[in-house]
């Protein structure tokens, strides 16, 4: 099959859920002999400009340097592209996309539709994004000949808002086999030795809460937070107003070993996303055998399960920071509870998913199980990924 993979960033994956599942997803399947092509947006200024990657075929076009017009923009340049590169089956991230997939449609290309988690409850958007977002969702009902869901709420959520139905596919867990620790002491760091997080900087990350919980303990081992983001200025301030001594920002980490030796090697990783379904970053923690902290909503409960344990509130991560200085030999079983949990997340079986589900929507199988995009209870959804935004 030749298989499109559209709305990202593109790979290698440096940036987040979609990207992560595009390289792992259409590396499988271009190994399985498909003809998978990615749409990149264009690198940086002086970065190489790759045609190939991992048997798959890059397009490389560009996008608006603007957020509320990125995404959308390069989607509908890659839409353009696929028109007159025609593929047998498309793969459309994201649901903010949906205003391209009548292109799509009117090509007769089937096409099935990433909805990812619940965007219109970020806080980054005011209340048009949030219309926006909202009135996307019902396009790519209607218009989608498949939903992919990567998590159980979001299923949930599709169910009940549409009466649509969606392909669970969710992200796998990359499994650690080794122990090395060599590379994290390149940050004066030891194994056990720091708190770790690992997040875009936006609100429903809860990184804030995770930063002021901490400061407000009597922790002996520092805080590392690692992430960043292109558009929260302000909020990246806050965050570094929240901090004290013991806690270190160190930006963007895009070196893959040395993360996944920082996830492998802390005492704790928490984790504080809350609208985004399957969490990669959770994933990965999970599968280095890191004890995890989590924020407490449905979606990280249904991955994370027993193996870790929840937080809400700034006085919740005070106690579990100090908790897990305190009693830090529990914190190994927990670790060997979640790593068990991430063997669940196979990347060779959500391939084979995805594989499965274009052949259904080239064959017709899913065509005509389309929802009609109309919610049955308008503007009164219910929040299966709970955004608690304090004011920021």
């Amino acid at each position: 099959m030749r298989i499109a993979l559209v709305g990202t960033r593109g790979v290698p994956a440096r940036y987040g859920g979609f990207e992560t599942c595009v390289e792992e997803v259409g590396s499988r399947l271009a190994a399985r002999g498909h003809d998978v092509v990615v749409y990149c947006r264009n690198q940086q200024p002086g970065e190489p400009i790759r045609k190939e990657y991992l048997g798959m075929r890059l397009v490389h076009l560009p996008a608006p340097r603007k957020r509320a017009l990125e995404t959308v923009g390069h989607a509908g340049l890659s839409v353009g592209h696929i028109l007159s590169h025609r593929v047998d089956a498309a793969i459309l991230f994201n649901a903010a996309n949906s205003p391209w997939l009548p292109f799509l449609r009117a090509a007769n290309i089937p096409v099935a539709t990433h909805v990812d988690g619940l965007e219109w409850q970020r806080a980054r958007w005011g209340k048009l994004g949030r219309k926006y977002y909202r009135a996307a969702e019902a396009l790519s009902v209607r218009l989608s000949d498949a939903l992919i869901a990567d998590a159980v709420g979001i299923q949930d959520y599709y169910r009940s808002e549409f009466g649509a139905d969606t392909s669970l596919l969710t992200y796998g867990a990359p499994i650690l086999e080794h122990g090395r620790s060599d590379r994290i002491k390149s940050l004066g760091l030891s194994p056990r030795g720091y708190h770790l997080v690992v997040a875009r900087f936006l609100p429903e990350n809860h990184v804030h809460i995770i930063v002021e919980g901490y400061t407000h303990s009597r922790a002996r081992l520092p805080l590392i937070v690692v992430g960043s983001h292109p558009y929260a200025e302000e909020y990246t301030g806050t965050l570094h107003a929240l901090g004290d001594e013991r806690v270190q920002f160190i930006g963007g980490v895009w070196d893959q070993e040395l993360l996944d030796e920082l996830y492998a090697n802390a005492l704790v990783y928490w984790h504080g996303h809350s609208v985004g379904g399957t969490n990669p970053s959770l994933l990965r923690a999970m599968g280095a055998g890191a004890a995890t902290n989590a924020f407490d909503v449905g979606f990280n409960r249904e991955v994370l399960g027993d193996a870790g344990e929840y937080f809400s509130t700034v006085e919740d991560v005070s106690v579990l920071t100090e908790k897990a200085e305190r009693c830090s030999s529990g914190l190994v079983s927990r670790g060997a509870a979640a790593g068990r949990r991430a063997k669940l997340y196979s990347w060779d079986d959500i391939a084979e998913g995805y594989e499965q589900l274009c052949r259904d929507i080239i064959t017709g199988i899913l065509h005509r199980q389309r929802g009609k995009g109309r919610r049955h209870f308008k503007d009164t959804a219910p929040s299966y990924g709970l955004l608690q935004d304090q004011g920021l």
